[in-house]
């Protein structure tokens, strides 16, 4: 019998440790392992999107709007200090009439001395076809009179999950006096 209650003893004491350690121990996890199949992705792809940029800063109905400047932003000859809030149509074709595919919509600040270059921090919200509801995120600098500007993708939504590559910008049309611009954009996006 007494062989029997030291068992017991043994086995009960037992069962108390693991359950005392078990929850003293945090039971949440600050990251883990996924794969991308457990997410339901497919096969990554490579997608280039291409489309026009009207940034309308004058008229009645402005896409870009002047939020903020430090004092020297007027004397300055590359507007430094400028910041710059923008909700511009992305259409097909270069033309204003052209096809609405989005919007760009985010911020840009000038933010060199030297030469005309905004740091671009912006979101291509896309409002047609199989992309509708998704977007991309640009993060970069665009020295605007380069012939060509390239600014990376630095993720998205929707169908962009995850997404990654990089943007060309090219100046289409500029009008020096009123500062609207089109600007035709080259795409070329990693997502799944």
């Amino acid at each position: 019998m007494a062989k029997l209650l030291i068992l017991f003893s043994i086995f009960f004491s037992t069962i108390a440790v693991v359950v005392a350690s078990g929850s003293s121990r945090e039971s949440h996890h600050f990251s883990r392992n996924l794969s991308p199949e457990w997410m339901g992705f497919k096969e990554e792809k490579l997608s280039h999107l291409h489309f026009y940029f009207h940034d309308i800063i004058t008229g009645t109905k402005p896409t870009t709007v002047k939020v903020a400047g430090a004092a020297m932003t007027n004397k300055s000859a590359t507007f430094f200090g400028t910041v710059l809030v923008m909700d511009d149509p992305l259409t097909v074709g270069p033309e204003p009439s052209s096809k609405l595919v989005g919007r760009a919509q985010g911020i840009y600040a000038s933010t060199s001395q030297e030469e005309v270059g905004f740091l671009m921090a912006l979101t291509f919200a896309f409002m047609d076809g199989k992309y509708n509801g998704s977007s991309l995120s640009v993060l970069g600098r665009n020295a605007v009179f380069s012939g060509v500007r390239e600014m990376p993708i630095v993720g998205g939504s929707g169908l962009f999950r995850f997404a990654r590559g990089y943007s060309q910008a090219r100046t289409h049309t500029l009008n020096f006096q009123k500062g609207n611009a089109v600007v035709e954009y080259d795409v070329y996006v990693f997502h799944y």
